[in-house]
């Protein structure tokens, strides 16, 4: 298999899940439907008597707040509610960066000598999404922000050259980055020290008010298929901000879920793991079948519903409406529709591997919680970081370099990127990989670097050549970079060897 040649939506076929994995493995019952059926599957009952414990309801009651507020001081000890103070100064970065884009438009809109009745009106805007969007942002939390332009102001020359100088120049900004190459292309840099990602959409009017609707039809008429990328972030987020019955029970839930995505090892898009929007699409979905439930109760559930799921069967958040579904050859291994679109799913890298890693987190989950009324029941253990030393002899060591840090972001952001591939190849050879999400440095290299660290399976590794992956790998990533080359390294480590 080549690198370069892989279609991510045929990486499985629904009819041969189970010659995989074994059927407990990935929570399937015998002779179970795989077909894309959407909303047969109601694997919980009512909430009354969902927890399984009898006795007296007042105390039953009194746990399971105790139990929410236990969760609610993990996430004030884990640091995931940004201060007042810090809250504030995102809040003046986003407005000082509007500011500087209806300034862009307007320079834009002169240079491109508009007649004067339009330059006088024409304007563009910042919209947030992501984290800080849903509002589940901590205090080291980035920016997901989506800089939305008028017809006349281009992505190649007016964003990534003159709105990147005016950047550039302000000394609120550093370390700005053109990421020209990605599926949604975008700027990456830190105002006032904060971490910002910003793509741009390009609308069909010449001003675009400052909250625009982006489910009006009249702004979206005819853009291209770059910006309808760029707001399928900002859609996505809004809808589902609409659809939870409680916002603030539902933040507070997607918060935890997140934590234990990450400490669980789980979390990171580009390693194939889950991103934010599934994580907040799956939180949305419990939220909704169980509007009156307490933070802890649907925490449970969050474990219970999934640790069962019928995957391929997609998840899917109720609208009102009555979309019809459209099968598809090409099915994903853990299916999530995009809430503000009735046929597309959100972008997923999950493969073979990293769907096991998954549902066996899942089935954890659902095992811990299940006791969560019991006395000695203690949230911590679910929380735990994933223990890849005692859970792996052997590791491939991925050791990027670069000779300074501008450069090593750029190459670091691109091989990311590619780690699909490199996850496919491992599988091939090897049968399974799991990809630590986490960034290490090698303290003893020259050169500015990052290093990951993946779990193997105990067999088999001396009898492949990581020179020739490596070489593969490299070569596949160097025909979609366009900037400096840094270095690669594949190795074969002891888990001893690990920092």
């Amino acid at each position: 298999m080549e690198f370069g040649h892989i279609e991510r939506q045929q990486l499985v076929d629904p009819r041969h899940v189970n010659t995989y994995l074994p059927r407990w493995s990935i929570g399937l019952r015998p002779n179970s439907n795989l077909e894309y059926q959407v909303g047969h599957f109601n694997p919980l009952p009512p909430l009354d008597g969902v927890l399984g414990f009898g006795g007296n309801p007042d105390g039953i009651l009194r746990m399971e707040m105790e139990r929410s507020m236990s969760l609610f001081q993990i996430m004030g000890d884990e640091g995931l509610v940004p201060s007042l103070e810090e809250e504030m100064k995102r809040r003046n970065s986003i407005h000082k960066l509007k500011k500087i884009v209806r300034e862009w438009v307007q320079t834009v809109a002169y240079h491109h000598a508009l007649p004067k009745r339009y330059i006088r009106f024409a304007s563009g805007t910042i919209l947030t999404y992501g984290s800080y969007g849903l509002g589940v942002h901590n205090s080291e939390s980035d920016i997901d922000a989506l800089c939305v332009g008028p017809c006349f102001a281009t992505i190649e020359e007016d964003f990534f050259i003159v709105l990147r100088n005016i950047l550039a120049s302000r000394p609120e900004v550093s370390d700005i980055h053109c990421v020209k190459g990605a599926k949604v292309p975008l700027m990456r840099f830190k105002f006032d020290g904060i971490s910002i990602d910003l793509p741009y959409a390009r609308l069909k009017v010449i001003s675009i008010p400052e909250d625009v609707d982006v489910f009006n039809p009249f702004f979206l008429k005819n853009i291209d298929d770059k910006s309808w990328k760029s707001l399928s972030g900002v859609r996505a987020n809004r809808r589902i901000l609409q659809l939870v019955p409680n916002v603030e029970i539902f933040q507070a839930v997607l918060r935890c879920v997140k934590l234990w995505a990450k400490k669980r090892g789980v979390y990171g898009n580009l390693l194939g793991f889950f991103g934010g929007v599934h994580l907040a699409v799956l939180s949305a979905f419990i939220c909704q079948r169980h509007p009156t439930a307490s933070l802890s109760a649907l925490f449970f559930i969050f474990f219970k519903t999934f640790a069962f799921w019928p995957w391929p069967t997609p998840v899917v958040l109720q609208d009102g409406v009555a979309w019809p579904f459209i099968p598809t050859d090409k099915v994903l291994w853990m299916p999530i529709q995009l809430p503000c679109s009735p046929y597309q799913f959100c972008h997923s890298n999950i493969v073979r591997s990293t769907f096991f890693k998954i549902q066996s987190e899942f089935i954890r989950g659902h095992t811990l919680t299940k006791d969560m009324l019991r006395p000695e029941f203690d949230w911590n253990i679910l929380f735990e970081p994933f223990p890849y030393p005692r859970k792996y002899e052997k590791f491939v060591k991925i050791f990027l370099s670069a000779s300074d840090k501008d450069e090593l972001g750029d190459w670091v952001g691109c091989v990311k990127s590619r780690f699909c591939c490199l996850i496919i190849k491992l599988e091939e050879l090897l049968g399974f990989c799991d990809p630590n999400p986490t960034e290490y440095a090698d303290v003893d290299a020259s050169e500015p670097n990052v290093v990951f660290y993946w779990g193997l399976p105990p067999a088999m590794t001396e009898m492949i050549n990581m020179g020739h992956v490596e070489a593969e790998f490299l070569k596949s990533t160097n025909n979609v970079y366009q900037g400096p080359t840094g270095k690669l390294k594949l190795s074969i480590v002891q888990a001893d060897q690990l920092p």
